[in-house]
């Protein structure tokens, strides 16, 4: 993949991004007859701000600061303005996982207890494709500045 490829793969994440925060991650519910409550990362955000503050800004680094602030500095490295910053691109983005791995644990957790009910949503694909896609661009844009 060329530099122009990467970066503009890199520009879309800044707009599938914000998508995949608001999207349903997963649809959670108590009891079978009950409806089904859908949970995005914007509103498990909300969530936990009022009851668990801490956790809410560390979710809020995992999943929104740490792969925009990834995002941001690719493109400073793809427009040759700050290529030093390539490595803590990457470090940014194994951050990102981490939210990943709390939302699995979560539907992991929820479905053993067997209490409610827990499904996956379509924004739970789009939020992991996001951060693998933007794992594999900042692999892609290293290959691609030392050869």
């Amino acid at each position: 993949m060329t530099r122009g490829a990467l970066f503009w793969a890199n520009l879309a994440l800044l707009v599938l991004f914000p998508l995949s925060w608001c999207a349903p991650l997963l649809r959670a519910g108590l009891l079978p007859i009950f409806g089904m409550a859908e949970i995005s990362v914007m509103s498990g955000l909300h969530s936990l701000w009022g009851t668990e503050p801490v956790l809410a800004a560390l979710v809020g680094v995992f999943a929104l600061l740490a792969p925009m602030a990834k995002t941001f500095g690719l493109i400073l490295v793809h427009a040759g303005r700050a290529p030093h910053l390539l490595p803590l691109a990457s470090a940014l983005g194994r951050l990102a996982m981490a939210d990943i791995f709390l939302i699995a644990l979560y539907i992991t957790l929820a479905k053993g207890i067997g209490v409610g009910r827990v499904e996956t949503a379509w924004g739970l694909w789009l939020f992991t494709g996001c951060i693998l896609a933007s794992l594999v661009i900042s692999r892609l844009t290293a290959r691609e500045m030392r050869g």
